[in-house]
Formats: structure tokens, sequence, C-alpha cells
């Protein structure tokens, strides 16, 4: 029993890293408005393509010390960064939930707040495919095999969209600026999807909190209020935290308030 359970927690991480590759793939594409299919992986530096020795997840980037082989100029760590966050991520999901559809979704969910955290931070966007690909998803995730139902699923859309928009548009009329986009409206649509109605304030909470702590650190790097903050790359880590931990937290809460 304990041989197969390894097994099965090696075949995630392995399948984790192998698509933590291609995660790669979308977040460098996708924002320029390239194909995720083809061509073939390439040095982002000299456009060298890479055989698949050179695109073994993991491996060949500690081989290569993290460089190009053709033209040696470094590889940022970033890509050796995703493949581990994918295989972890894989690893997490299958000890707590099992080999099982829902584990599969929840990657999912997982792999797409990894690629939306990055190119928001990177461009400070949010592409529709990834976001409202993720509702179309999460809806049809709560038929097959999530633990929320089909309702709970848009009713979470319809809240989490709803909420952001209106602190975005309270933001503008105090503020006189932008201080969410319809990315992250949308985001939350997806979010509300897989998670559900009950798990969008955790998720606002914690992301505003972690939003909070870079504020600060923004602040004291010379940094304004004014500066801009991708808060989608706040959003995601924060959903995927929850994912996780939010379900007890919600039943903490729910019991203290009917206490």
């Amino acid at each position: 029993m304990i041989a197969y359970e390894a097994f099965i927690l090696i075949s995630a991480a392995i399948l984790g890293a192998i698509l933590g590759s291609f995660l790669n793939v979308v977040i460098y594409r996708l924002p320029r408005g390239e194909s995720i299919v083809a061509p073939r992986s390439r040095c982002p530096e000299c456009g060298h393509t890479l055989s698949w020795l050179e695109n073994v997840p993991i491996v060949s980037y500690i081989v290569l010390s993290g460089r190009c082989r053709a033209c040696r100029q470094p590889i940022p760590a970033r890509y050796l960064l995703i493949e581990l966050l994918s295989a972890a991520a894989a690893v997490a999901i299958v000890w707590r939930y099992g080999a099982s559809l829902r584990s599969l979704w929840l990657y999912f969910f997982v792999a797409i707040m990894i690629a939306i955290a990055f190119i928001d931070w990177e461009h400070q966007i949010i592409p529709d495919a990834l976001s409202l690909g993720g509702v179309v998803l999460g809806w049809v995730g709560a038929v097959v095999c999530l633990k929320i139902d089909f309702v709970q699923s848009v009713v979470g859309s319809l809240i989490g969209a709803a909420t952001v928009l209106v602190i975005a548009v309270a933001y503008r009329a105090v503020r006189r600026a932008d201080g969410m986009g319809g990315g992250d409206v949308k985001l939350m649509a997806m979010i509300g999807a897989f998670l559900g109605w009950q798990m969008v304030f955790p998720v606002l909470f914690a992301a505003a909190l972690g939003g909070s702590v870079y504020g600060v650190y923004l602040l004291r790097s010379g940094g304004t209020g004014r500066t801009p903050v991708a808060f989608g790359s706040f959003l995601a880590p924060a959903s995927c935290l929850m994912a996780f931990v939010g379900e007890p937290i919600v039943h903490w809460y729910l019991h203290l308030g009917g206490a």
C-alpha cells in the first residue's frame, strides 16, 4: 500500500513538472500574442530551438547550469521555479485528495493560477483565455467532480465578480484612479466558479493582506501610494491557499457566527 501511494505521488510530481514546462510556454507566449502550440520551445535570448534533451523539466535546467547551450546566456530562474511549483502543487493535491477526478480539476485550477500570477506580475494583464476559460472549466467541474454543485459555482462567479467590481468602482470614485481592472473581476468569477461563493471573501481578505504587506515594502523602498500593483498576482496564490485550508476556516467562521 505504501509503495502504491509513493508511486502515485512520484507520478504526480513527474506529470506536474511536465505540465509546468508547458506553463512556462503559456506564461511567455500568451501575453505576447504568440501560439502556445508552435513553434517548439526556444531560448528567449538567441532563439535556439531546444532539443528534447534540453527540455526535460527541472533536470535540463540543472544540467545546463541555468544557461542556454547555444549562446550561454542565463535562463531565467523563473522557468525552474514554475516547474517546481507545478510539481509541488500536483503532489500536494494528490496527497490531500487522492488520485481522483477532483484532484485533476483542482490541479487545472492551481496551474491556471500559477500562469495568471506570473503573467499579471510581469505584464499587468490577465488573459481572458485563462480567466473566462477557467470560469467555464469551474462550472463543468462543479457538475462532474468538485465538492460544490453547479448553482454554488455560478453564484460564486457572480458574487466574486460583483464584489470586485463594486470595490473597483468605489476605489475609482474615491481615489480618482483605477485600483482593480476588468481582469481582476473576471479572475474572481473564475475563483468563485471553482471554490464557491463561500470562499470569495476569505480569498479577497488573504489577497488584500498579502497586497498590503507588499504595499508597505514598496513604500519603504521609495514607492508611492500610486505605484501600480498587480492584484491578480495576490488573488491567485490566495485562492490556491484557500483551496487547501479555506474549508475549515469557513466552517470555523460560520460556527463562530452561530454561537
